[in-house]
């Protein structure tokens, strides 16, 4: 099971246990979510990546991730077989 996954796992929990509803109640995730006005985990984690992924690369200082979002791999084509003993 992924992390995501998990993470919306716990989440319904939490909010079932926000609104004092059990398992065996067989509500709805979708009603759950409307009654609680929270937004999915999933939406929120995607969110919070861009706007990571946004914050390194407006970094100047010459740090690792602006390097790496410029990177260009080696474009040419590798040799057949076996490469050459030292």
């Amino acid at each position: 099971m992924g992390p995501i996954r998990r993470f919306r796992v716990t989440q319904r929990a939490l909010k079932r246990a926000m609104l004092g509803v059990s398992l065996r109640d067989q509500i709805r995730s979708e009603e759950i979510r409307r009654r609680t006005k929270v937004t999915d985990i999933a939406q929120r984690v995607a969110k919070q990546k861009w706007q990571w992924a946004g914050h390194i690369a407006r970094r100047t200082d010459g740090r690792r991730g602006s390097k790496m979002l410029e990177w260009k791999p080696h474009t040419g084509k590798l040799s057949v077989g076996r490469p050459p003993t030292r």
